[in-house]
């Protein structure tokens, strides 16, 4: 609705092509966008402590320290029994999270580094430009932990 008020489209028209030119992403990738920037927020600790608490990195058990994950930055996902459980941050956020590509999970990346890169990356994704995405993926690998 706030893009046919904003573009001027009718509601009856196709509303994919203006959210594209407006560089909108789809309700369910901003849901991935504002878990992926909480779970930054915990894990830099800039987010509360209740929720931080909930962001334990890979490395955290020593089992685990070893493994090709825990120097991917990846979290621990616990186990849900219910879909309300799955659906929870606590499990939701982790799994988000090592769902992102490595060069967004790196600790160099700034707070406005962070937003730009992760909205190019679901806008890509969301969008179907494999061939941009691919281009993409290659700059963000080189030129982001200069």
């Amino acid at each position: 609705m706030a893009a046919c008020m904003v573009s001027g489209v009718r509601r009856s028209e196709y509303i994919t092509p203006v959210l594209q030119d407006l560089h909108w992403l789809p309700v369910s990738q901003r849901v991935v966008f504002k878990t992926a920037l909480m779970v930054w927020k915990c894990i830099r600790g800039v987010a509360p402590a209740c929720i931080s608490d909930l962001c334990v990195p890979a490395t955290a058990n020593s089992g685990r320290q070893r493994l090709r994950s825990a120097a991917t930055g990846t979290l621990l996902v616990p186990c849900a029994q219910t879909a309300t459980g799955l659906r929870s941050f606590a499990v939701n956020g982790p799994a988000t999270w090592n769902r992102l590509p490595p060069a967004l999970r790196s600790p160099d990346l700034s707070e406005s580094a962070f937003k730009r890169a992760l909205k190019t990356h679901l806008f890509l994704t969301a969008w179907g430009h494999s061939d941009v995405f691919m281009k993409y993926q290659t700059y963000l690998l080189t030129y982001t932990c200069l």
